[in-house]
């Protein structure tokens, strides 16, 4: 070439890559995902993990029912995160996702679609039409989880309908009912009386709802002289307070705490029995002027005091209770041991019958059995028409003394979002402390690691607290309760070894031959009654609740055929899954391991708006995740999954969004620099070992290393967010505005193979192929974009994290040392970027290498710039730099124009421009760069 006539240009070291700036991710992760299956990448991730350490994280099952929605996609992108996690970290880590498949969400939906039909229908029938329908929303959610990149065995999933899964569910039953933990038995219980159904505690949502709120008098029957020697000869009654009014007819007695102090208040002729902290509430709301309070007197002096209903022929027992409170009312309670679970005990103790008067639907009836009797007006009324009778009955008989209509928090259905009543019927229950069940829970409790930690408090308490569990559901679609039942005398048969020969035929008919069969055809030959010796018998009706079916998980999918062990290291669920499946699937492990299922259960807080509501349908805020992936891909979805501590409520909105895509721009940036500047790096044989990289390019390997030894600490710990901000921190400080902005000069005007580039090349490669595989649990497909773009066979997926030490290979201790003078250096440069601003303010600059920097340092300083007079130039990316020493403490800047004359190929203004004759118009180093250039091609 002729030197004189040389292309400038053609001797520059320009980015080259085709890893382009702008990501069309919504065009390219399906074609990703087409590859990924082409590959069976899941497959091969397993294959290169024989032998490892196993981690197992047990996946809890959506309903199998309508789209997902980012609620959904956020539970599944964070299992993602923590199978993926774990994989890279070494450990082999199946994934198998599943679905529930069963019970009332599902039944509901089909008797929609079903109509008038569904009458005309046998049982099996609709359970084929609730399994088609279950089917359909598996497949196409299963579509959805795996557009947002998540990676599992999705071609064999889990479900609570198969045969196998229903066999298992079954035989738990089976098996914890022979262990003496369920039994049958009248108690009230949540229910829907617009399903028809019993609830469980997980099953019902507390909504605003308008009730009257009454207070009624109960006139005492019994001495009441016995209670105070001052209410002899008196009319004195019992005041309670109810938001139930339709109750009333169901009331078999009144309840006071034992230790409160109550009163009687004198009103005109009668003497009414109310806490004395409640008085002047009460009061007022009935309207008395200064009642005169004639007796004062423990609770306890109302024990088995009598009081007459007032407007059924029945008697009311007093009775002492520690709920009764003091928050509200008169802290007399109108006790109903058919509507209410606290009624239930404190009746049961006081030997009271379960008395129900309404049936299935809601209607009033009157049970056999009683001598008192519903009124006529009442009978085949339903509860809510009730309200205003009652109301009217007591105003009749003048025992209604106020009356107010409140808005308060209730119990609905979760399903159709219906009222729900308390209501005893026959049901079946684990009973919570049947064989010490409650305190060996407690006690496992312990010995989970809770993320967060408070989630053991949450947990432990409601395990204290909650009810026996009511396990039956008045459904067809889900898998039968298998207990017989003698046709003569309606004792069960729970013999194990005729209920398991049931359970085994299950497994290849599936549990519709419960439905298909007679009783006849499922009991042994020669079967009879053990208490009255009948052959004949019916089956049971009811199906299992469907949180059993998911409690069941465990069993059915934690097995050696599917290469789990059981126990699961971790569940991860929403909050709300500390009443459901988090206990549903803990009280099953206890009855038949005494073992919790899980070594560690984590939670993740709700999906808001960016007011901070949940995003919802009816509220107009909701956001499917198609949409975001219409416009942004999945992979931002997946950002924004990292982006906040899970177990915390997390916020989207559009302005959201556009933030973390302008996050992921940024970081997307950095893999492409890296990339375009390694186009032509081999890495096997151009490299430069570590202990010869520039101490620059050392610096930056150093704090990297620092960066990736955290992320992988925070890893193990589960806290993505802390990974995906440290990551973006260092690209965006120390990457973007340090060491890439530094590092252009070097990479574009060096020569190609010298030993400055190549150095700045090994840097940026090992910082790519470190990051690359950091990223990649999280940025699942842009992180493999850029393996491939490395070069690199296979992908990202199967390879492991960086190790420790990694980073910076060859670095040696003193050269560690020396690299601490780098951070003194960087923030001299803040000073020098800030004097810069200031000159280019004031027009005395335009460019930073029009610039020549005069600094003046301290004593302490002066020596460190002075070492690295030679390289300061290039740090604060200017011309050229004076050095002063003087005695004030730090450093000061001042700034003019560089001297010289610009060089045309690096545009530095240096002496010695044109001192290479061929060259004349760039500088001397410039002038080597393109001979060594000339030399090398």
């Amino acid at each position: 070439m002729n030197p004189v006539n040389v292309d400038l240009k053609q001797t520059i070291n320009l980015p080259r890559t085709d890893f382009a700036m702008k990501a069309n991710l919504p065009q390219a992760e399906p074609k990703m995902l087409a590859r990924w299956a082409e590959q069976d990448l899941y497959s091969q991730i397993r294959r290169s993990r024989e032998g490892k350490p196993v981690y197992i994280l047990h996946d809890g099952p959506p309903y199998a029912n309508g789209r997902i929605h980012l609620g959904t996609a956020f539970n599944k992108i964070i299992k993602d995160f923590i199978v993926k996690s774990r994989t890279m970290a070494g450990y082999d880590s199946p994934y198998v996702p599943g679905w529930d498949c069963h019970g009332l969400p599902i039944e509901h939906k089909v008797d929609q679609e079903l109509g008038g039909k569904k009458a005309q229908m046998t049982p099996v029938q609709i359970r084929r039409a609730c399994r088609k329908y279950a089917e359909k929303w598996v497949n196409l959610q299963r579509q959805d989880f795996k557009r947002l990149g998540i990676m599992g065995r999705w071609d064999d999933p889990y479900l609570t309908m198969n045969p196998a899964y229903q066999a298992v569910i079954a035989r738990a039953f089976v098996d914890i009912l022979d262990k003496g933990y369920i039994y049958k038995g009248l108690k009230p219980v949540n229910w829907c009386i617009h399903d028809r159904t019993a609830l469980a505690e997980a099953e019902v949502e507390y909504e605003n709802h308008k009730s009257p709120s009454v207070w009624v008098c109960f006139a005492l029957e019994s001495d009441a002289a016995s209670i105070d020697p001052a209410l002899a000869g008196k009319n004195v009654y019992g005041l309670i307070w109810t938001t139930t009014p339709w109750t009333l007819p169901a009331n078999l007695g009144i309840a006071f705490h034992p230790k409160y102090e109550y009163v009687a208040a004198s009103v005109g002729d009668k003497v009414y029995i109310v806490a004395a902290d409640l008085l002047s509430a009460t009061a007022a709301k009935c309207g008395w002027v200064e009642p005169e309070v004639i007796a004062r007197f423990a609770g306890h002096k109302l024990d088995k005091s009598v009081f007459r209903h007032p407007f059924i022929n029945r008697l009311s027992l007093g009775m002492v209770a520690d709920h009764v409170t003091l928050e509200q009312g008169t802290g007399a309670v109108h006790t109903a041991p058919g509507h209410g679970q606290e009624d239930y005990v404190i009746g049961t103790q006081y030997g009271l019958p379960v008395y129900c008067p309404v049936d299935a639907v809601g209607r009033f009836f009157d049970p056999a059995g009683f001598e008192s009797h519903i009124p006529d007006r009442l009978l085949s009324r339903t509860i809510w028409e009730g309200n205003p009778i009652v109301i009217d009955l007591l105003n009749e008989k003048g025992a209604l003394l106020a009356v107010e209509h409140i808005e308060h928090s209730y119990p609905h259905c979760w399903r159709c979002h219906n009222a729900t009543i308390f209501r005893a019927t026959d049901q079946w229950f684990v009973g919570m402390d049947n064989n010490g069940l409650r305190q060996k829970a407690l006690d496992a409790a312990k010995g989970v690691k809770w993320i967060p930690a408070w989630g053991e408090e949450r947990f432990s308490n409601m395990i204290s607290s909650r009810p026996d569990w009511c396990i039956s559901r008045q459904r067809v679609w889900g898998v039968p309760i298998v207990v017989f039942y003698c046709s003569a005398c309606r004792e069960p048969l729970t013999d194990k070894a005729i209920l398991d020969s049931v359970v085994d035929l299950f497994e290849t008919h599936s549990a519709d031959i419960w439905f298909e069969k007679t009783a006849a055809e499922l009991v042994p030959a020669g079967t009879v009654c053990k208490k009255c010796g009948a052959s004949e018998f019916s089956k049971e009706n009811d199906i299992l609740d469907v949180w059993f079916d998911s409690g069941s998980s465990h069993l059915a999918t934690l097995r050696p055929e599917n290469g789990l062990r059981w126990p699961a290291d971790v569940y991860m669920e929403g909050g709300d899954q500390y009443r459901g499946w988090f206990q549903s699937s803990f009280l099953i492990g206890m009855a038949l391991k005494d073992a919790s299922p899980f070594r560690a259960c984590a939670t993740h807080g709700w999906t808001l708006d960016g007011d901070g509501r949940p995003l919802s349908k009816s509220l107009g805020n909701g956001t499917a995740p198609e949409e975001i992936i219409k416009e942004y891909g999945a992979e931002l979805i997946r950002l924004w999954t990292a982006s906040a501590p899970f177990s915390e409520d997390v916020r989207i909105s559009p302005a959201i969004l556009k933030q973390l895509s302008d996050a992921y721009r940024k970081l997307r940036n950095t893999f492409r620099y890296a990339l375009g500047n390694l186009h032509d790096f081999n890495p096997e044989t151009d490299s430069v070992p570590g202990g010869e990289l520039l101490e620059f390019d050392q610096w930056i390997l150093v704090r990297a290393e620092e960066v990736i030894s955290r992320s992988l600490i925070w890893y193990d710990e589960l806290s993505f967010h802390k990974v995906y901000r440290a990551v973006y921190d260092f690209a965006t400080i120390e990457l973007s505005s340090i060491y890439f902005d530094v590092l252009k000069d070097r990479l574009y005007t060096s020569a190609p193979k010298s030993h400055a580039r190549r150095s700045a090349q090994t840097a940026l490669y090992r910082l790519a192929f470190a990051l690359v595989r950091l990223l990649a649990p999280i940025l699942s497909f842009t992180t493999e974009e850029v393996w491939t773009h490395l070069g690199l066979s296979g992908s990202v997926h199967t390879a492991y994290f960086p190790k420790s030490g990694e980073l910076t290979e060859g670095i040696g201790a003193a050269q560690r040392e020396r690299v601490e003078n780098w951070q003194m250096l960087i923030a001299v440069r803040e000073e020098v970027q800030k004097g810069l601003e200031a000159a280019r303010q004031e027009k005395i600059i335009g460019a930073p290498l029009e610039a020549r920097v005069q600094l003046s340092a301290d004593s302490q300083l002066y020596p460190l710039l002075t070492e690295y007079s030679q390289e300061l130039p290039g740090l604060f990316i200017v011309s050229q730099v004076e050095l002063l020493n003087h005695a004030a403490e730090g450093v000061s800047v001042a700034i003019d124009r560089a001297t010289g004359t610009k060089c045309e190929r690096c545009w530095k203004y240096t002496d010695d421009v044109g001192s290479a004759s061929e060259f004349p118009t760039v500088c001397a180093a410039c002038a080597s760069a393109i001979r060594n250039s000339e030399a090398d091609a």
